[in-house]
């Protein structure tokens, strides 16, 4: 090539975060579509669809599908958490919704856990998509 070319864009630094807030984003929705889910047995099972559980569990799904649009928010965390926390409560109404809310919290700490790993290896510099140099 001759000194004439034009010399490479500088590429901006990865953002390995992005990547963790889709997860949490596609997570919140498997969320949400699985408390939806839950709609029916709480219609058969339960109290009906028009009781105050009901109403909850499909209000919980709506927030969820919600949160999806907040998840770049410095308090995302304690609002996901606080949620899974209520479903967990459900256990004592409603026990299929309380095992969701289980599963999903188990699921969420890992996925937090996971984040703070990332995080660790950013600031230390050896996360190799954020290493300089290469």
């Amino acid at each position: 090539m001759s000194e004439d070319a034009v010399p490479e864009r500088e590429q901006a630094p990865k953002d390995p975060m992005k990547g963790f807030r889709g997860v949490m984003s596609g997570t919140l929705v498997m969320e949400a579509i699985t408390l939806g889910l839950a709609l029916p047995v709480i219609d058969r099972l339960g109290d009906g669809l028009t009781s105050v559980t009901g109403w909850l569990v499909g209000g919980l799904a709506v927030v969820l599908l919600v949160l999806c649009a907040f998840v770049r928010s410095p308090r995302i965390t304690e609002t996901i958490v606080a949620l899974q926390l209520v479903l967990v409560v459900f256990v004592v109404v409603e026990p299929p919704v309380g095992i969701i809310g289980i599963v999903f919290l188990v699921a969420w700490l890992i996925l937090f856990r996971l984040r703070a790993k990332v995080a660790e290896q950013i600031a230390g510099g050896t996360l190799p998509s954020t290493r300089q140099g290469e």
